[in-house]
């Protein structure tokens, strides 16, 4: 017999629950704060003494495939946009429900899920990243099965070590190079001038395509020279960013003078068609409507690499472009993760690390040479009198050199600072 008081999650806000086992029964139940669930545990003892705790017959655990229809009908249905229900969908139909669909959810062990992943992997049918996916949504629904006091704890949890990132296995990024992107550019103006516009926001914003084609005009602030990015295409549906919130990218210079003359070429050609008014988009078709992504990547991107000589790449790669660019000549990696809408700095960098200066050998032999790269260092004047004072007791570098000017360096990411002795 036993009756164990503890947290099912540790944390200051999560509650304490009463664990009994006796007569190779057991239960649990959620009571709040430590000393409640004491307090009750302490009943319970006592009832069990007495012989007068008896076990109420226990609820049995649903089908996985029965508390996923669930999920979907309500917490997703609650919570999830449109694009990630799709998802949630596709990944059950085609994976969770064939292989846990008739298991009831307290029968699912991490063993099974570790198996589960485990064959996956070795089938070799999905990327890394979209196993990574599958994982995620299971463990999401097995979580709101805990919240509903079905299972004790979510199998799925702690069950991704076989699906750590090898640098092999790191998602190929296909980018332009700094000479590709000018031809690339060039050709754009001469063969398809009307969209050049907006594959010169793709380039210089490293906005996602549906989020260009998702622009209005009233996005753009040439004043404060950025772009409010507050909607996208998916799947043929109007949606949000894929962060779920909207964001500010900055414009270039030439990307700003670009698309003020777009904007007064736009309304030459309102009128010039006969429409009573703009089109709603910033980027529009030959009716004024929206642009299919599909059609402009067959129609002019893909003719446009065709065009230049350039090899075939995906139009993703633009916004790949864009941040091996920044990343590869010491911008702040901060402000790229922020312009691309990344949650996390680190995501940036797992993604673009070979890309980060810094990383050849050349680099570590410049330890080698008297003078710091990019900076001028001067030795120090060594005065007579400091000579004197040095040799009866040990100075600071600062105290011997005297007066020290800085200048700024150009090495590096951000504001570095070089120090000149003079």
């Amino acid at each position: 017999m036993g009756v164990i008081v503890r947290q099912k999650v540790k944390g200051k806000d999560q509650p304490w629950w009463v664990f009994v086992s006796h007569d190779n029964k057991r239960t649990s139940r959620k009571v709040g704060d430590r000393k409640a669930a004491e307090a009750v545990a302490s009943q319970i003892r006592e009832k069990l003494k007495m012989g007068e705790f008896g076990f109420k017959p226990e609820k049995k655990a649903p089908l996985f495939k029965d508390y996923a229809e669930g999920f979907m009908e309500t917490y997703s249905a609650m919570n999830h946009k449109e694009s990630t229900r799709e998802s949630y969908r596709s990944t059950l139909d085609k994976h969770l429900i064939p292989y846990f669909g008739e298991r009831p959810l307290d029968l699912i062990t991490k063993k099974d899920v570790k198996e589960f992943l485990t064959e996956k992997m070795q089938k070799g049918e999905l990327a890394l990243n979209s196993i990574r996916n599958l994982k995620r949504y299971f463990s999401s629904i097995m979580a709101e099965a805990v919240d509903d006091e079905l299972i004790s704890e979510n199998p799925v949890l702690k069950t991704g070590k076989i699906l750590k990132k090898n640098r092999e296995e790191v998602e190929e990024v296909n980018s332009l190079s700094w000479e590709e992107k000018n031809v690339f550019e060039k050709a754009m103006v001469k063969h398809y001038p009307g969209y050049y516009p907006l594959f010169l926001t793709s380039l210089r914003t490293g906005m996602r395509i549906g989020e260009v084609v998702a622009l209005k005009p009233g996005d753009l602030d040439f004043n404060g020279r950025f772009i409010e990015v507050r909607r996208s295409f998916s799947k043929g549906r109007l949606t949000t960013p894929k962060s779920g919130k909207s964001r500010r990218v900055d414009m270039s210079a030439q990307l700003a003078e670009v698309l003020e003359r777009y904007l007064v070429d736009r309304k030459k050609d309102t009128l010039k068609r006969g429409w009573k008014e703009p089109p709603e988009w910033l980027f529009y078709n030959e009716s004024g409507g929206r642009l299919d992504t599909n059609n402009l990547r067959k129609r002019v991107f893909y003719k446009a690499l065709e065009k230049a000589k350039l090899r075939q790449i995906s139009i993703h790669s633009l916004r790949h472009t864009y941040a091996t660019l920044r990343i590869a000549k010491g911008d702040n990696i901060l402000d790229v993760s922020k312009q691309l809408g990344h949650h996390s700095p680190k995501f940036t960098l797992d993604v673009y690390a070979d890309w980060i200066p810094g990383l050849k050998k050349a680099e570590v032999d410049e330890l080698d040479e008297k003078a710091a790269p990019g900076c001028t260092l001067l030795a120090p004047e060594y005065h007579e009198e400091q000579k004197k004072d040095s040799e009866n007791s040990p100075k600071s570098l600062i105290s011997v050199v005297g007066d020290a000017r800085l200048e700024r360096a150009t090495f590096g990411s951000g504001d570095q600072r070089s120090i000149h002795l003079s």
